[in-house]
């Protein structure tokens, strides 16, 4: 279990120079059917931070996502074990999590990720800061600051949390492959 947690903190332990805004979007802001339960695999790929820096494999984590026009809540699993459990309720962040889990796995950036892969695009767009803009089109989201293309979101299903949904972070190094399905 050491082991999982240590290479899932590779993914995030290169702190960028600019550094991503943090969403907090209210609960019921996200805009599919509600109460909606998902049991989720997801797949984190670190990605090279500069030329001739070697890949490091891919690795898993099972997870389970509730979202109700109340609260956002996330249980994060490895080796069958919880290792972390946020809960967002639109105005405070709570979360427990394993003491093996190294502190670059952070809550914020989780519920971050959640909300720009499945909240709608408007009210994304309304909550980001000057320069920063989220676009979509084609299946493909993408979030620019500037330029510069941050962070890319591809969705393979509709709806989109009904199947498989990549989130590329260039800024942050990191691949995430979300495998959903709902559950009951």
């Amino acid at each position: 279990m050491v082991l999982i947690l240590a290479l899932l903190s590779a993914c995030t332990n290169q702190v960028p120079a600019t550094s991503l805004p943090l969403l907090r979007l209210a609960p019921g802001a996200f805009s599919g059917a509600m109460p909606l339960s998902l049991s989720q695999r997801l797949t984190v790929t670190p990605l090279p931070a500069s030329r001739g820096e070697t890949n490091t494999p891919a690795k898993n984590l099972d997870a389970l996502l509730e979202i109700s026009p109340d609260q956002v809540q996330l249980a994060g699993f490895a080796l069958g074990q919880r290792i972390l459990t946020v809960s967002w309720d639109g105005q405070s962040l709570t979360s427990s999590r394993h003491a093996l889990l190294p502190k670059e796995v952070d809550e914020q950036r989780v519920l971050r990720d959640v909300q720009l892969v499945y909240w709608p695009l408007a009210t994304i767009q309304t909550a980001l800061p000057a320069g920063w803009a989220l676009n979509e089109e084609g299946g493909v989201r993408t979030l620019t600051q500037g330029l510069q293309t941050i962070i890319t979101i591809r969705y393979h299903a509709e709806p989109r949390w009904a199947g498989q949904t990549e989130l590329e972070n260039a800024l942050e190094h990191y691949r995430l492959v979300i495998d959903s399905k709902e559950t009951p």
